[in-house]
């Protein structure tokens, strides 16, 4: 089904439930979503391909707007795409990488710029090698892109980091472990690696390393308290959140609730309210004070997609 740009598709948000931290039904996506990326640019979020409505890969991209309950169709991506990953600089979402089909297969070098104030896509130089299921961050007027799978479906340590002033991009100091599917979040000018999987699905690990862009060097930092991959990344009031995960029993086809929040002042994990029911393969962007959680699957690999938006409260 074609999406009809320019059309406001009206979810109302449900009613956040009240009485201290923790996560609230906020709204509903117009259709069930997962394996998307997504990015904040005033105040907006853009949902951008993923898995949906029978699609392996695809290329669409939605704008929501939390203040009201709205969502916008926007252009197409050029190609379609699951398991990108995509950060905001300066206005712009740089989207990178990613697969065109399940499980894992047909990683690709794209990385495309979308300018959000043109609802305009344009390609910029490519990676220097096939990749799906990376991290991708800004720092610094930069984009990174870390870890991933190449076409062979085999975990990289590749990290590239992308100027858009030049539009090329240049390597840096690989990920001490290498793996996919990985948390990644900015704080205090350094970027955050933790979880992600080595290999299987059930490989899931809780390392977690840091890296300094001005000394280009990596350093290891506690564990998650679970380990996992595929949850949902963010940074909310200074501390590292990952929400969910898969996948903790794949017979029975069950994720993983688990949310956990890092200090980088204290260097420690502390639980927070599980994810009921758990889920992986959501996408988070955090507008002003609040983080929200699109989509993914309540069960693993593709079982179980959700249109839910949630909400984590902070107080």
């Amino acid at each position: 089904m074609k999406p009809i740009f320019g059309v406001l598709v009206l979810i109302p948000a449900l009613a956040l439930a009240q009485g201290g931290p923790g996560w609230s039904l906020h709204a509903s996506m117009p259709f069930e979503r997962s394996e998307t990326t997504a990015a904040v640019v005033n105040g907006k979020v853009y949902l951008i391909s993923g898995n949906s409505r029978g699609n392996e890969a695809n290329s669409l991209l939605q704008e929501y707007d939390p203040a009201t309950g709205t969502w916008r169709e926007r252009a197409l991506m050029p190609s379609v795409a699951s398991h990108a990953g995509a950060a905001a600089l300066d206005g712009k979402i740089y989207v990178v990488g990613g697969f065109v089909a399940n499980v894992h297969v047909g990683a690709v070098t794209r990385v495309f710029e979308y300018d959000p104030a043109a609802d305009r896509w344009r390609a910029l130089a490519p990676l220097s090698a096939p990749r799906g299921a990376p991290g991708v961050v800004a720092l610094n007027g930069r984009v990174h892109a870390i870890g991933g799978r190449d076409p062979d479906r085999k975990t990289v340590a590749t990290h590239e980091i992308y100027d858009p002033a030049t539009n090329t991009w240049r390597m840096a100091a690989p990920l001490p472990l290498a793996r996919d599917h990985l948390g990644i979040a900015v704080a205090g000018g350094r970027i955050h690696v933790f979880g992600g999987r080595t290999e299987a699905t059930v490989d899931n690990t809780g390392r977690h390393d840091v890296y300094d862009p001005a000394t280009d060097t990596w350093r290891t930092a506690a564990p998650l308290l679970t380990p996992r991959s595929a949850g949902a990344a963010f940074v909310l009031d200074g501390r590292l959140v990952y929400a969910g995960g898969e996948c903790r029993d794949a017979k029975a086809s069950i994720t993983f609730t688990e949310v956990e929040a890092y200090d980088p002042g204290t260097d420690r994990w502390i639980a927070l309210p599980a994810l009921t029911p758990g889920r992986h393969a959501a996408a988070a962007a955090v507008v002003d004070t609040q983080a929200f959680v699109f989509g993914g699957n309540t069960g693993c690999g593709g079982n179980g997609p959700s249109k839910d938006v949630l909400v984590w409260r902070l107080r």
